[in-house]
């Protein structure tokens, strides 16, 4: 009976991500989320106090599959951790509906702010400079580089999804990279790094 529920609720919570990366919050009313879950609306209050409530879970999941990408991205070698972030973002957001509503949405369950997209660039900002210190280059520039090349592939994605394609993030990090390798001393085996 456990297992049930637990679908019920994962199929609320998937149903009100549908509904907002396809369109927008105000999609995510009762009588929609219940009918795209193909639920009561008993049943979903036997799982939300409210659609609010319902919408705060759906970035709750967000939030938790963003972090662990983040994590992800950055455990590996630092001179690549952007781009791998980048990477990792855009086929989220093509991909999963979670990511993709959790983003458009505060803590609350409201369309914030602060949102998840805020909060994502803030952490990329801290942990691009983070790395960066660490590796003791120049910190700011690359950091705000990031940030703006994650607002762009999230922004741009949500009115043409190509902008979530890999190669396009491949693309502009071959463009952009060279900025910042530029005025640096080799690396070891005399590649520059970032």
């Amino acid at each position: 009976m456990q297992a049930r529920s637990e679908q019920t609720r994962q199929a609320l919570v998937h149903a009100t991500a549908e509904l907002i990366a396809d369109g927008r919050l105000s999609d995510a009313g009762l009588v929609n989320i219940c009918r795209r879950a193909g639920v009561s609306r008993g049943a979903l209050y036997h799982h939300f106090s409210s659609t609010t409530a319902l919408t705060a879970a759906v970035y709750e999941e967000a939030r938790q599959r963003v972090e662990a990408l983040t994590e992800e991205a950055f455990a590996g070698p630092v001179a690549d951790a952007p781009k791998r972030f980048l990477f990792a973002l855009g086929e989220a957001m093509r991909t999963e509906k979670v990511v993709r509503a959790g983003m458009q949405l505060a803590a609350d369950g409201s369309a914030g702010p602060p949102r998840l997209r805020d909060d994502m660039l803030a952490a990329v900002h801290e942990r691009v400079t983070e790395a960066q210190q660490e590796a003791e280059e120049p910190a700011e520039d690359l950091a705000d580089l990031a940030v703006v090349m994650a607002a762009g592939i999230e922004t741009l994605g949500h009115t043409d999804p190509s902008w979530w394609d890999g190669e396009i993030t491949q693309r502009l990090w071959r463009l952009l990279r060279p900025l910042f390798d530029r005025d640096r001393p080799p690396g070891r085996g005399g590649e520059r790094r970032i």
